[in-house]
């Protein structure tokens, strides 16, 4: 659990990225990366359950876990390690019922951690280069890796591989490589669109946590 913690803001990272992928659509790979970001900003919302592996060989440590996340634009709400985060376009709600705990936070373009959707595109457009990888046959599917490699030689990664199901242009898993030997994999479950959403899926009922320490940091 202690390494799921400190992976939480990765994982998003990864959840953004699975849902952007038309920033890296620049090189070789940019007519399947174009295809994607077309198909996915064609989708009114987006559901995924997702399982999140992380493993690190010379740590003898393999943990896995499981979650979902609902995307409406840059609205989300994301279930992972116990945790529900919820923004609602402009505020971030982390609530943790382990510790009876909401932490509310703004997400402006000006604070370093906020983690939206288009911080995250901005913070990678110019990270990496990337190409083309290897194609598998995975349980029938055909699925086609894009290769980013960051550009800064003192990054921690040693590269991701983005897979994309060549028949549908959905992506099927990202693998993320680090040069401690830590290996982060996320790979889609479920992957559904234009699902029927309540109106107040993204909004915060402070009467359900009236029991909760309510952290404001604004």
């Amino acid at each position: 659990m202690k390494y799921f913690k400190m992976n939480l803001k990765l994982f998003i990272t990864l959840i953004v990225l699975v849902l952007s992928v038309n920033v890296f659509a620049q090189n070789k790979g940019k007519a399947l990366l174009d295809e994607v970001s077309k198909k996915v900003k064609s989708y009114d919302n987006i559901s995924i359950d997702f399982k999140y592996t992380l493993e690190n060989l010379s740590e003898n440590i393999k943990q896995e876990t499981r979650g979902d996340v609902i995307m409406q634009g840059e609205k989300y709400k994301l279930n992972i390690l116990g945790v529900t985060r919820l923004f609602n376009g402009s505020k971030l709600y982390t609530i943790s019922p382990e510790d009876e705990e909401v932490t509310i936070s703004s997400e402006g373009e000006n604070e370093e951690d906020a983690i939206t959707p288009s911080k995250m595109l901005s913070f990678y457009e110019d990270g990496y280069t990337y190409q083309l990888d290897i194609q598998q046959n995975i349980k029938g599917r055909k699925i086609q890796y894009v290769k980013l490699t960051p550009i800064d030689s003192n990054s921690e990664l040693e590269s991701i591989l983005l897979g994309i199901d060549a028949q549908t242009k959905h992506i099927y898993n990202l693998i993320q490589i680090g040069k401690n030997g830590a290996k982060t994999t996320l790979t889609v479950n479920s992957f559904k669109t234009n699902q029927p959403i309540s109106n107040s899926l993204f909004t915060f009922d402070a009467n359900k946590y009236q029991d909760y320490y309510i952290n404001n940091l604004d």
